[in-house]
């Protein structure tokens, strides 16, 4: 084991009952699921719950994702239909978070589904996350590992820059696979996408045998009552300022590229590019890694290629836009 100014870090083996025993006492757990690292608490216990709003600097009112693990757990705190069904056999465990309706008598805390009658639930598929989700036995909400609002992490160090002294515990797991957050599907009469993310809407619409409705404009403006975590315009942010499409580099800034060609200016300045061979899976991958490195950087914004809006896509896109949007 090694320490953090407060915060243990321990490798992902034989960690699971270290893990599980810090959560049951009400403890802040960072672990690896393979879309981002998470920040668990305790599900069913307020305090806790209260807890990790405040170590990320989380508005109260933004709902948390409940983790568990299995279908089974699942079944417990929420009600399934028909279709909300086909889609946690399909593609549980994974990156789909599914928002449904509460079960009579589910035992996650009010403030973690932010007094809400739907409640949003997940079956990660990282092998660190199912040991930890087994060994605690009760439902565990964990928003990505890093202050709100921030870049989410995709390493331990990121969390531990972070978070460091906020949180009790940080399982080093190693870099996630997927690289962004999971995909958010509301399972109201119209299946709805609430949040793009690691797993491609095509995907989805292809076992449901329809198309995903959008949030009506209303309800994604409404900043005060989101329907699912990560639907705030700011979110995901660099502290530099983000100009997305660039079609050139200015002499101030560092440029998050994708693909095989450049353009003008970027010979003289830091470039990242997410993939070289134009692969949105590899460049879902390395998004919060290079935003977090070219944001250390000495450039004073960061300038984004434009990325094709399909597939992973999508999801990159969504997390960049948000990335730009102006902040005081």
């Amino acid at each position: 084991m090694k320490l953090g100014l407060n915060t243990a870090v321990i490798s992902a083996a034989g960690a699971a009952d270290a893990a599980a025993r810090c959560l049951e006492g009400g403890g802040l757990v960072a672990f690896p699921t393979e879309t981002v690292y998470g920040l668990g608490a305790d599900a069913t216990n307020a305090r806790a719950v209260a807890r990790l709003y405040e170590a990320k600097g989380r508005p109260a009112f933004n709902p948390l994702i409940a983790h568990v693990r299995d279908l089974e757990a699942a079944q417990r705190i929420a009600r399934f239909d028909d279709r909300s069904l086909r889609l946690a056999e399909a593609f549980w465990p994974g990156p789909l978070t599914l928002v449904l309706s509460k079960a009579n008598e589910c035992p996650v805390s009010d403030l973690a589904t932010a007094g809400l009658e739907t409640i949003a639930v997940r079956v990660p598929a990282h092998p660190v996350a199912q040991e930890i989700l087994r060994a605690f036995g009760k439902p565990v909400v964990a928003p990505s590992a890093n202050i709100s609002g921030h870049v989410s992490p995709t390493i331990a160090a990121h969390v531990l820059g972070d978070l460091d002294g906020r949180i009790d515990l940080i399982v080093d797991g190693g870099p996630v696979s997927v690289g962004v957050e999971s995909t958010i599907v509301g399972c109201f009469e119209t299946p709805m996408l609430l949040r793009p993310g690691g797993l491609p809407r095509e995907d989805i619409e292809r076992v449901l045998g329809e198309k995903l409705s959008r949030p009506p404009e209303e309800a994604a403006a409404d900043e005060s009552h989101p329907l699912a975590p990560g639907m705030l315009a700011s979110h995901y942010a660099p502290r530099k300022a983000v100009r997305l499409n660039a079609r050139d580099v200015k002499a101030d800034e560092a440029l998050l590229a994708f693909g095989p060609r450049m353009i003008s200016g970027a010979d003289k300045t830091h470039v990242m590019n997410l993939s070289e061979a134009g692969d949105l899976v590899e460049a879902a991958a390395n998004l919060f890694g290079y935003l977090r490195e070219l944001d250390a950087g000495g450039s004073r914004a960061i300038a984004v290629m434009t990325i094709p809006d399909e597939g992973l896509g999508e999801a990159i896109n969504d997390r960049l836009r948000r990335a730009a949007v102006p902040r005081s």
